[in-house]
């Protein structure tokens, strides 16, 4: 099977993470699938941006909930570029896309939009928190899901399986050979995060992982010629 390279939040090293811009050059690029990350404004639009406050990657200040959208949208994300909703996304890039949800609410929201837009088979839904998966599991039957963990213990397999997620996605710095048999042996995908250097690349093939979130689209490359 072949390594999948996956943008974060687009190709967050080299252009402004969570924008259009750093989204279309992951899709230029070739990436395998883009990642995202979903909040929901204070009016209830599904916006693309990491942190639940628009601090770090803005010029403006506050929690997304207490924003309007067209509050939103008059701050600078980067580069000119301007905080997109979920729906442009879809628009902007023909890749597949893994669209991270933080709660139920965003989950609710994100199932009405690929309803609407049938863009089921497009989008797999990955999230830190299991009630959230099981959300988007319940409004969606058979969308593809994946649990999102940072410190996890074998118990992780565990977890995935009873929300039905296919896909683990995990902090590289703590996989184990043990931990990633396990999980092929459930049936599930495994996928570190951040693979950003050829260590990172290396380390990520030696554990037989099925694909590696990037920040850097030269990464693309470097998989297709480490074994």
């Amino acid at each position: 099977m072949p390594f999948l390279t996956i943008g974060h939040r687009g190709v967050m090293g080299v252009e402004p993470e969570n924008t259009l811009r750093s989204f279309v050059r992951a899709d230029r690029e070739g990436m395998d699938a883009i990642e995202l990350d979903l909040h929901l404004s204070k009016d209830g639009a599904l916006v693309v941006m990491h942190d639940a406050d628009v601090g770090r990657t803005t010029d403006g200040e506050g929690p997304i909930a207490d924003l309007t959208l067209d509050e939103l949208r008059g701050l600078d994300a980067g580069s000119g570029e301007r905080v997109p909703v979920f729906e442009e996304v879809l628009e902007a890039v023909r890749a597949p896309i893994q669209a991270e949800i933080k709660d139920a609410a965003a989950a609710r929201a994100l199932a009405e939009v690929l309803r609407r837009r049938d863009a089921t088979g497009r989008v797999e839904v990955i999230s830190f928190h299991d009630a959230a998966l099981a959300e988007i599991a319940k409004l969606l039957p058979g969308v593809r899901t994946g649990l999102v963990a940072q410190y996890y213990g074998l118990d992780v397999v565990d977890r995935a399986k009873a929300v039905g997620a296919g896909l683990l996605v995990l902090d590289i710095t703590r996989l184990t050979l043990e931990l990633v048999g396990l999980a092929h042996a459930a049936g599930l995908k495994v996928i570190g995060w951040v693979v950003n250097t050829p260590e990172h690349l290396k380390l990520a093939r030696g554990l037989g992982l099925d694909g590696g979130t990037t920040d850097f689209p030269e990464i693309k490359n470097a998989a297709r010629y480490t074994a």
